[in-house]
């Protein structure tokens, strides 16, 4: 594993375990060359996904961007980090359980879609504003009354 912090190419495991939710190995790392220490994660991938966007464009799948698009929509929000990780993991194994290698950018966005709406109503209407491109407040109004009259 090559160092963040100087681009070395040995680096040593000092620690491994389990991750919080059991889905990955978090191994601590130190880097004999420039004594920097950091953490990476190992974790089962069952295939390679492609992802197909609207434009048609195609782009492998990228787990840290899936998690940087929730973690944005969670921002200040009061839910615990393993609550997430566990979602996040059980959108990418929902996704590789799929059958196919290519899946499009819709069926994750509406998959974030239902976790979030379960997790947290903020980060939910957050996530659509932006999945579902709101260009007016009358749009926000619109999908707020939507979640409104289903909570009814």
């Amino acid at each position: 594993m090559r160092c963040p912090f100087c681009g070395h190419d040995d680096t040593q495991v000092k620690d491994s375990r389990p991750s919080d939710d059991n889905a990955a190995i978090r191994r601590r790392r130190l880097c004999p060359a420039c004594g920097g220490r950091f953490t990476t994660f190992e974790r089962v991938q069952l295939r390679e996904l492609t992802v197909v966007k609207k434009t048609g464009r195609r782009e492998a799948f990228d787990r840290e961007k899936l998690e940087r698009a929730i973690y944005h929509a969670l921002r200040k929000r009061p839910v615990e980090a393993d609550r997430v990780e566990r979602m996040i993991t059980g959108i990418v194994r929902r996704l590789e359980s799929m059958g196919e290698n290519e899946i499009q950018s819709s069926v994750i966005g509406e998959l974030v879609m239902q976790a979030l709406g379960s997790l947290d109503k903020v980060a939910y209407i957050r996530f659509a504003s932006v999945y579902k491109n709101f260009r007016e407040a009358r749009d926000f109004e619109e999908f707020v009354g939507e979640i409104a009259g289903d909570q009814d």
